[in-house]
This record gives C-alpha cells, structure tokens and sequence, in this order.
C-alpha cells in the first residue's frame, strides 16, 4: 500500500495521471447512467457537469492552455474519481468513520498553509482535473480514508475497500470502460487503492 509522505499525504491527481481506461469486471450499461454504484447512480449529466466546471476553471486560469492540452481524458479521470468517492464513503459508514464539517474546514485551513493560501490551493487543484467547487468533497473523502487507515490499519483498509467494491457491484458503462475492484483505478497501477483525496500535486509542493 502507499506509504505516509506527510501528514497530508493524499493522492487524486496520482490516480487521474494514470487513469485513461478502465479496466476490469463491468457488466451491463444503464441507460443515461455513466456507472452505477450499489443503488447510485452517477449519470451522464452528472458527470458532464463535473467536466464543464473543470473546463470553465480552467479557461479562466493563466495556464488554461496548458491545463487544457493535459486533460484529455478528463471525462473517465473524473467518473474514476466520483466511483472511488463512493466507494470509501461507504466503506466510512459500514466502519463508523465520518468526517465533521469543522475537521474539513480545519483540513482545508491545513492544506492552505502549506500551499500558500486559497488561491494556490486551487490552482493545484485545478491541476489534478478538480475544480474549486470540487475541493471540499476531494478533501472529505482523503480524510475518510485516512481515518480508515487510523483504525484499521493501512494493509485492512485497502481489503475493505475491495471488499466495499465488491459489495456494491460498481457497473460502468461500457462508453468509459469496466471497473477493476482489485486495483481501484482505472487502469493497471504500480499500487492499489492509491489514495483519492487532494493528490500528491496538491498537498506535496515542490
């Protein structure tokens, strides 16, 4: 599993640099679904909304060019990333871990200071494909499995979330890809479950 580098060690744009195809055991599409995971649904709307805001963002940024040219897959990047939120949320309530507001607020104070303020934090952000209205969700979801490792240790955790994503049946549609529980990503990865909040860009500056 994927070693502590800091205290606010985390790692979206990690899985999204290594994410242009799923790969794995998805079974049937749902019509207007992009995946389904357990009951959920995450719909194409849904998933194209998430890309705009990513899009509008980084048209507004100095570097949009750039930002632009290095998002390509922007669109299974994202799903990727919205399956995993799921996934470690659930496996958060099925072990009594949950993330208060005043812990998230703390952790984006946390993660600021270390970055140089707001406005830095979300240029590296924007960066991993995450939008600033994104951020929180990205940093709540980190602090999940943080607690999980906290608890259960890192070796249990990475077997519950399989587990978890056993459990909920993640079915992608076949546009995107088919979902690999075992690695947890989207495509074959030097480590699975790398972790999925706030990256190794973001929380790690140069």
């Amino acid at each position: 599993m994927i070693r502590r580098r800091t205290a606010l060690s985390v790692s979206a744009a990690t899985v999204l640099a290594a994410a242009p195809l799923l790969t794995g055991c998805g079974s049937a599409p749902h019509p207007g679904a992009a995946a389904v995971v357990g009951k959920e649904r995450i719909t194409v709307s849904q998933l194209q909304s998430q890309v705009a805001d990513v899009r509008e963002a980084q048209r507004s940024s100095p570097e949009g060019e750039q930002l632009l040219a290095g998002s390509a897959q922007l669109g299974q990047d994202t799903l990727v990333r919205l399956i995993q939120y799921r996934i470690i949320e659930q496996a958060g309530r099925d072990n009594g871990v949950d993330v208060t507001r005043r812990e998230l607020q703390e952790r984006r104070g946390q993660v600021e200071r270390v970055l140089g303020g707001a406005d830095a934090v979300e240029a590296r952000f924007l960066a991993a494909g995450i939008a600033p209205g994104q951020i929180d969700r990205e940093l709540s979801v980190g602090l999940v499995r943080s607690k999980l490792e906290d608890k259960l240790g890192k070796a249990r955790t990475g077997e519950v979330l399989m587990k978890t994503s056993d459990a909920l049946r993640v079915d992608v549609n076949p546009r995107y890809g088919t979902w690999d529980a075992k690695r947890g990503t989207a495509r074959a990865a030097l480590e699975p479950w790398l972790r999925p909040a706030a990256a190794a860009g973001p929380e790690q500056p140069a």
